[in-house]
């Protein structure tokens, strides 16, 4: 009886001390921001997930969620699942940062040029690490070898896949992105236009086509997460992207956002 006693307790401790050197971070903070401050709504013959950003800019608890991730030890992200999960947050919160910042505007795009884009302005800090949006999604997001990242990234744009209103989390990383996926291709004039003759995609689906042959191809994809397509049809990656913000401005907010361009 003693020996078993001591086994248990033995697992026991090995148990949390492995819980607690592998784990992820604690985003209820990022849960409860998500539930406040983003709403779905409709603009420009879009739906999306509305962030209001001006109320976030001097909110305290999206300030200490930046330091949260600024600070979080890297190697506490053990699975491939802990890591892509950290990283899909953190491109959404730094994407949502760099539009607080600068707020209001009338797009995350307009803040760079054609010869620096935005993507490749200082975003933040992650796990002690200064990061832009572009070596986030393109070295690290997409090395992971997954093509439903691109279905969860979220540039702040009313034709990026919506913010989800939850964070990503290992425990429900697939469920989660399978559900996104489904969702982009059920969004008219976003994700997907379904025609007589043609079926119109997100240019999403043509700026990283390659990454999803690891599943069969574009079509592929799509027919898995969108099964009532008709067959024998052309698919064309052609839908104009907006890459306004997806929130409403107000009055004010526009009147400030449009002089910023003058």
């Amino acid at each position: 009886m003693r020996i078993n006693l001591r086994s248990i307790c033995f697992l026991c401790i090995a148990f949390s001390v492995f819980a607690a050197s592998a784990k992820e971070p604690d985003w209820s903070a990022y849960s409860e921001l998500l539930q406040q401050y983003v709403k779905p709504d409709h603009k420009e013959y879009m739906d999306a997930n509305f962030v209001d950003y001006g109320a976030l800019k001097g909110n305290e608890k999206f300030s200490k969620l930046v330091e949260q991730i600024a600070d979080f030890p890297l190697s506490d992200l053990e699975t491939p699942e802990e890591r892509m999960a950290f990283y899909l947050n953190g491109y959404n919160i730094l994407a949502i940062k760099m539009v607080v910042d600068n707020w209001p505007i009338v797009k995350l795009k307009s803040l760079g040029s054609f010869f620096k884009p935005v993507w490749t302005f200082d975003a933040g800090i992650l796990c002690g690490e200064r990061v832009t949006l572009r070596y986030l999604e393109h070295e690290i997001l997409r090395k992971m070898g997954d093509p439903r990242i691109h279905m969860a990234l979220n540039c702040a744009s009313m034709s990026c896949p919506d913010l989800r209103i939850e964070p990503y989390t290992a425990s429900k990383l697939h469920l989660q992105l399978e559900d996104q996926s489904k969702k982009y291709l059920m969004q008219d004039n976003k994700g997907i236009t379904v025609e007589k003759d043609v079926i119109h995609l997100s240019s999403i689906f043509g700026w990283f086509e390659d990454d999803f042959e690891v599943v069969g191809g574009v079509e592929a994809f799509v027919r898995k997460h969108r099964q009532d397509l008709p067959e024998d049809i052309k698919f064309s990656a052609d839908l104009p992207y907006n890459w306004n913000v997806n929130a409403i401005l107000n009055r004010s907010e526009l009147k400030k956002a449009l002089a910023k361009n003058d």
